[in-house]
């Protein structure tokens, strides 16, 4: 079962220097069938201008993701990490008993459109971590890479949660298929272009909840970037 949520539904928040699309509730927008999927509680779709970002601020007990899209993203936290994350890298920060952090675009002249994303993790307490690692496009290009996982194969950042996630790029003939376990369940975000998902057309910003399907076909990609979702099967309220 597929069930589709246009872009054109998503929560919006403009505030001039940050133009962010919220896929399930968060901070000001709240849609009681949209409190995540899973483990997967937060796709924020970010936009922000030139020198700007998001100052020194606290998170504890969660699963942090950052996929940069285009430009260049700066982070600082207090456990003394200072990194730049481009297109092809992919942070993570676990939280765990308390981290803060500060995020803002690295450029005074471009805006940096990336994704964070947040997965509620299955141990709390735990010491703060952060990892980041870059994926080139070559390993993304047809296929769909492994870029984080719980047992940390295949050279993917581990993540605190039964939770694996891919990246694919896809353009013209390219296609490939994600083979799911019995039960799982699965969420499809098109971080850019369009693309088909078992035959179904999606565009840019579109997202689809996976339930009682065995594979997932990517295919007739336009300039398409994706994240594939592997969860657990646990009931939230929008499905």
């Amino acid at each position: 079962m597929l069930d589709i949520r246009k872009a054109a539904d998503r929560g919006v928040a403009n505030h001039g220097w940050l133009n962010s699309h919220h896929t399930f509730s968060f901070a000001n927008y709240y849609d009681p069938k949209q409190v995540g999927f899973s483990d997967l509680l937060v796709i924020n779709d970010d936009r922000v201008a030139p020198a700007q970002g998001f100052g020194k601020h606290p998170h504890r007990d969660m699963e942090i993701f950052s996929y940069v899209l285009e430009g260049a993203l700066e982070h600082k936290d207090t456990m003394g990490t200072g990194s730049v994350i481009e297109p092809g890298d992919v942070q993570l920060m676990s939280a765990g008993r308390g981290v803060a952090h500060s995020e803002f675009n690295h450029s005074k002249t471009d805006s940096v459109h990336f994704l964070q994303i947040w997965i509620v993790p299955n141990q709390t307490g735990i010491a703060p971590e952060y990892q980041q690692q870059r994926f080139t496009a070559e390993e993304k290009r047809g296929q769909l890479r492994k870029i984080i996982s719980p047992d940390g194969s295949d050279n993917s950042l581990h993540i605190h949660q039964d939770t694996r996630v891919y990246a694919g790029l896809f353009d013209g003939d390219e296609s490939a298929t994600l083979t799911l376990a019995p039960n799982r369940y699965a969420y499809v975000h098109v971080a850019r272009g369009s693309v088909s998902l078992n035959g179904v057309a999606l565009g840019e910003g579109d997202g689809v909840r996976v339930r009682d399907e065995t594979a997932l076909t990517l295919s007739g990609g336009n300039d398409a970037e994706v994240l594939v979702f592997d969860l657990r099967p646990v009931e939230t309220p929008d499905f």
